[in-house]
């Protein structure tokens, strides 16, 4: 098959000859979907990946029934993800987020009624186990962390530029099912991110504040500004440090999603801190470079302008979403530590909000193990803990609606739903006093 298929990548004999169908009509398919996909990007030739595969894809909603074909023509043909791949989280969790009955009828029969049969998909693909489900796939317990210099088949807009950012791999800016495509074929179309010009800045980043910036505020500021292109971010490192400690690597989580929802950034390089900006300097940035001067007026015209979506802007919030992209095991402790500070203050026991923070399933579990203090103090001051995504969450309109009213300081959640956006500090004082 393909043989009068006319394509502009330059393909060694082996990829010609799967793309003739020496692996089975199925696998013809792969290759040309990324011929394809190839071309419309001007890649010259594909490149093999050597980091395991990550799911944008984690939710059975109905209307994706196109994909659950697709997958089954995959599993008909015996195509599987070799080294397994993990995926983005589950859309529902009635145990730790409770839902009515009318919002259960609508998550099972209206949106996600085809995930469990979805799930035994993903499976049969090469799903790593039933935990892997989570945005931040690169956490170290998950383990599926991707080395330096290591090409990936990724889609995941928040887990894509932490890799390229913080860990030093390459990887573009995949769409859903063409980053499956690309694990189960061990190849990839080499362009943009995956090259060295294509990882070159457009941007210099002045960060001048006076205190440390808010990683979601600050993300969303220079995602804004830049949209797709690469920002080299000078003067934060002041603020961070110069070593890409656990710290470190969880506010860059957060920047890193915000600039990646708020505008399209798939990779920004840290000055002093950052692999590629520790080795190559100000090499990295391209001739003719723009500058963006950030300050803390600056920050707070940003904050300031974020759309109030409530059907009531002055109306009560419902519910907290904290850790979108998922917490990690040190920011599940340092929340535990700001939530117990903040009831102190306002003299309570338990916070006045329905607060539920997400995280990756294996993080959840080492975080009962081994900090079972901070873990009950969680529980006794009445918030859920939880590995589904917020956002799916928020897709059904009973849920995350005009009138659901909830309140986060997740920019991506902000981004995607209309969920209102609060810094750390306020978010804390709002859920524990119950309200603004």
């Amino acid at each position: 098959m393909n043989e009068n298929f006319s394509y502009k990548m330059k393909l060694t004999d082996e990829e010609k000859e799967i793309l003739h169908g020496s692996k089975g009509e199925v696998m013809a398919k792969v290759m040309k979907t990324l011929v394809l996909y190839g071309d419309a990007f001007g890649a010259e030739r594909f490149v093999p990946v050597n980091g395991k595969g990550h799911l944008v894809t984690s939710f059975g909603i109905s209307v994706l029934k196109p994909v659950f074909s697709i997958m089954d023509e995959l599993i008909k043909g015996g195509l599987k993800v070799d080294e397994g791949f993990t995926v983005d989280p589950r859309p529902i969790d009635y145990a730790n987020v409770k839902c009515n009955p009318l919002q259960k009828l609508i998550f099972n029969k209206i949106l996600y009624g085809m995930q469990d049969s979805y799930e035994v998909q993903l499976n049969k693909l090469g799903l790593k186990s039933d935990k892997s489900f989570t945005c931040a796939c690169y956490f170290d317990e998950v383990g599926n962390t991707p080395k330096k210099g290591d090409i990936l088949s990724w889609a995941e807009s928040s887990a894509v530029v932490f890799a390229n950012s913080v860990l030093g791999a390459r990887c573009n800016r995949n769409s859903g099912i063409i980053e499956l495509f690309g694990s189960i074929l061990g190849k990839v179309p080499e362009f943009d991110l995956l090259t060295d010009e294509g990882r070159k800045a457009k941007w210099i980043i002045e960060v001048k504040t006076t205190k440390i910036p808010e990683a979601q505020v600050l993300g969303s500021a220079i995602g804004m500004k830049v949209m797709e292109d690469v920002p080299y971010v000078k003067g934060l490192d002041k603020w961070i440090g110069t070593e890409l400690t656990d710290d470190a690597k969880a506010y860059l989580k957060d920047f890193g999603a915000a600039t990646a929802s708020n505008g399209a950034v798939g990779l920004y390089h840290i000055e002093n801190l950052t692999p590629e900006a520790v080795e190559q300097g100000e090499s990295l940035i391209a001739e003719g470079a723009q500058t963006y001067v950030i300050d803390d007026a600056e920050l707070e015209r940003v904050y300031k302008n974020y759309p109030v979506m409530w059907k009531d802007k002055g109306a009560a919030p419902k519910l907290c979403f904290i850790g979108c992209p998922h917490l990690s095991y040190a920011q599940l402790g340092e929340w535990t530590e700001r939530f117990e500070k903040e009831l102190k203050k306002q003299g309570k026991t338990k916070v006045g909000l329905r607060t539920v923070m997400t995280t990756a399933p294996e993080v959840l579990d080492r975080f009962k193990k081994e900090n079972s203090a901070a873990y009950n103090k969680l529980i006794g001051f009445g918030i859920n803990l939880s590995c589904i995504c917020p956002l799916m969450y928020m897709n059904n309109p009973l849920c995350g609606g005009d009138t659901s009213n909830v309140i986060t300081c997740s920019n991506k959640l902000r981004t995607y739903t209309t969920a209102r956006y609060f810094t750390t500090d306020d978010i804390t004082k709002i859920a524990v006093k119950g309200g603004f």
